[in-house]
Order: C-alpha cells, then structure tokens, then sequence
C-alpha cells in the first residue's frame, strides 16, 4: 500500500476552471449517484471528540476506516447545523487528489480529515479557502516541530523541499437559501512515516513531521493542535481580518521579486512576480507592464528561468 502524499493535492472544480466534478456538480444541487448512495450509507464514528473551540471542531467525528473523509463530509453536506463538523480517519483507501488521482494512507501514519463548513458569501472563494487551510497547517508545524514550513502553489505544504501535506477543497450546492453552498476542506499531513517507506514506495520528495524533525509524534496529537489552528485562523477571518492570512500566504510561497512560470489552463506566461494577493498576482512582464492574473486561473506558479 502506498503512503499517503502520493497524489496528495486539492482541486478548485469549476471556480479555478478545472473540468472534473468530484462527486456534486458545481450547478447543480444534487449528489452524483455515487455521492448519492454514500448519503444513503450509514457510517458511525467508532470515536467522538468534543474539543473547546469557537467555530470548528467542537465535534469531530473519528473513524478507523474510510473510503474518502471528503467523500463522507459531502455525504452530510446538506444540514447547515453540521457546520464545523470534523471527520478525521485513521485509514483511507480511495482518498482523491487534483484531477481525479486516488491515493491510500496505511493505518495511523497521517491526519486525515476533512471539515465542513457553510462560510459567508465573502469567504467562500477556493483561493482564500486554501490558503486558510495552507497557512494553518503552516503554523501547526510550526508550533509542533520549530520548523519552517512553505507553500507550493496552490495547495501542498513543504518542509525542505519534501512535501508533507496536500489539500483539497469541494463545494456543492445545497438547495438552501440561507445557506447555499457548503465547502469541504480536506487537508492530509503525514505524521509517522519513515524515508525509507517513501524511498520503497518510490517518492523521494515526500516526507512526515515525524523523518523531519526527527522526533515521534502521535497522529491524534497532531489532529488537535491542527483543528484548533484552523480554528482560530477561522474565526479571525470572520472578524474581518483578511490581511493577515494575506500576508502569511504571500511569505509561505516565498516566491516575491522572483522569476516566476504561472501555469495557466491554457498558457504559460513568464515574468518576476511583483504581488500575490487574493485580489490578484501582479506580474512584471518582459514587455515591462505588469499584469493581473486572477488567483483562479493559475494552476501552476514556480519559480523559473
């Protein structure tokens, strides 16, 4: 069984112009049959977990074993009372990852979780999602290890160099007036893993708190502090505090001043990156004018020649 990370990335469905629906159509309020006989699928927790928190987590739903958190996040995406409800696995077998691309996590190795959330129309857009969920696992690290950690575009998180943790956001309408869209925020960090368990499955560029900080961790331990984390960046984000998430976005990709490749759904464009920002990414151009690009239409940006 492969690690998890294999695969491990988000997909921003029809916002970021990507084409797959994974599992609700973007307009259309009802679940894929395959969503819809997981809604009809009864799954209990084999733990529950209350945690003293604002907004997420006061209740999180511990499962040994499952396909897909997201998938069973969506399978209760049509109840707003559910808002912050976290579930987390111990194992996944059919994880998805961008463009459709499964992945399996052995038993215990990674944090695994999905949440699900009914944002305010103001936060609801995929990019700032992402980068909620970026720079919180960011500063989790962080807290847990001392080490630094950084974001490559749109959606991994790094330590030096070795990718740790993939994020993935859906959405699906809910047919709800008061709450139309409900948002799903996958994130997996691996915990326990060794380098040679990635070296036999063949990914050299994937790592685990765990072989980076050269210590043990408990994936239990780890899914708290994260929750709280993501928490906390939540409810400051609800007072209105777009600025700092911003900010800490911007220094994880650590990506300014330099030549960049933005990797489009259809071109590829060259230049020094000026700015990131949710409002847009500036870019200096060979020409000399800058442009602005859409956080939505970049799939891709890295540093290049």
């Amino acid at each position: 069984m492969a690690p998890f990370l294999s695969e491990a990335t988000h997909d921003l469905r029809g916002s970021y112009g990507f084409p797959e629906c994974h599992g609700v159509n973007s307009t259309n309020p009802e679940p894929c049959p395959r969503h819809r006989l997981q809604s009809s699928m009864t799954t209990s927790p084999n733990a529950v977990w209350t945690l003293d928190t604002r907004h997420l987590g006061q209740r999180v739903h511990i499962h040994d074993a499952l396909d897909s958190t997201n998938t069973r996040a969506l399978a209760l995406a049509d109840d707003s009372t559910r808002h912050g409800l976290v579930i987390l696995a111990r194992q996944q077998n059919a994880g998805r990852g961008q463009y459709g691309r499964s992945w399996h996590a052995p038993p215990g190795s990674s944090v695994l979780m999905s949440l699900l959330l009914f944002p305010p129309a103001e936060l609801r857009r995929p990019a700032l999602l992402t980068a909620w969920a970026a720079v919180s696992v960011c500063a989790t690290i962080l807290k847990l290890t001392n080490l630094q950690a950084q974001i490559k575009w749109p959606n991994d998180v790094l330590i030096r160099g070795k990718k740790v943790c993939g994020i993935l956001i859906e959405q699906r309408t809910t047919g709800n007036a008061d709450f139309p869209l409900a948002t799903i925020a996958g994130i997996g960090l691996n915990v326990t893993q060794s380098s040679d368990l990635f070296d036999q499955a063949g990914l050299p560029d994937a790592g685990s708190l765990a072989m980076m900080a050269q210590t043990s961790f408990a994936f239990e331990d780890v899914a708290k502090a994260l929750i709280h984390e993501l928490d906390a960046q939540y409810a400051a984000l609800l007072a209105g505090d777009l600025h700092t998430l911003e900010t800490q976005w911007k220094r994880r990709l650590g990506l300014l001043g330099k030549l960049v490749i933005v990797e489009g759904v259809q071109q590829s464009i060259r230049g020094r990156l000026v700015d990131v920002g949710f409002a847009g990414i500036d870019l200096e151009i060979e020409t000399g004018e800058t442009m602005r690009l859409a956080p939505e239409s970049v799939r891709h940006l890295h540093a290049g020649m």
